[in-house]
């Protein structure tokens, strides 16, 4: 299997006070940074799904990919998937930039569950789902595309659930706690104190 990678950082960020959240620092770098440090190791090639202005994210020196249609996190999967694709990808990995502590063992954790499921779509599950955690089977390219086109509302969780996505387990809910505010990026800012 060859498995590339894709940040999704085009949120609005409008808990953060409409900050570009891809770009908060945490522990002496960015989210985005941090992302891709984490997941980089864990496929063949990176890219990072964002919307406006790619220059502020060219210091990263990775492919930036617009969604056609903002509708989310699916958009972000879909723009991957038909990235990947032509550049001979089995499947995508996405995770969320703002979830900075999500697990070393990622992608070979959603592999190995994705071996259950009929077609290959895998969800990250820690006490609960985290469908922004997921792998994508680039197959799935157009049947995305036309459930986004289809009006109906795009959740994550049930075109996954729609394509009979496997869980990859993981034991530490605290790996997938995201940033959704400035209290958030503080509590973590503190724990990585802690550890240093």
């Amino acid at each position: 299997m060859r498995i590339f990678g894709i940040i999704l950082a085009g949120g609005e960020g409008q808990r953060m006070g409409g900050a570009d959240k891809a770009l908060l620092p945490l522990g002496g770098r960015s989210l985005l940074a941090n992302a891709i440090a984490r997941l980089e190791p864990q496929v063949e090639r990176l890219a990072i799904s964002a919307n406006g202005d790619p220059a502020r994210l060219a210091g990263f020196g990775l492919t930036v990919l617009a969604d056609a249609t903002p509708l989310g996190p699916l958009a972000g999967v879909l723009a991957a998937l038909n990235w990947a694709a032509p550049l001979g990808a089995t499947a995508v990995v996405s995770v969320a930039v703002d979830t900075p502590f999500f697990p070393g063992d990622l992608v070979p954790q959603l592999c190995l569950a994705a071996e259950a499921s009929v077609e290959g779509v895998a969800l990250a599950h820690a006490a609960k789902d985290h469908p922004t955690f997921g792998l994508w089977p680039v197959a799935l390219a157009s049947p995305l595309a036309d459930f986004l086109a289809s009006g109906a509302k795009p959740r994550v969780l049930g075109f996954a659930e729609s394509h009979h996505a496997a869980r990859a387990r993981f034991p530490d809910e605290a790996a997938f706690q995201n940033l959704n505010n400035r209290e958030d990026l503080a509590r973590a800012e503190a724990l990585l104190r802690g550890q240093s």
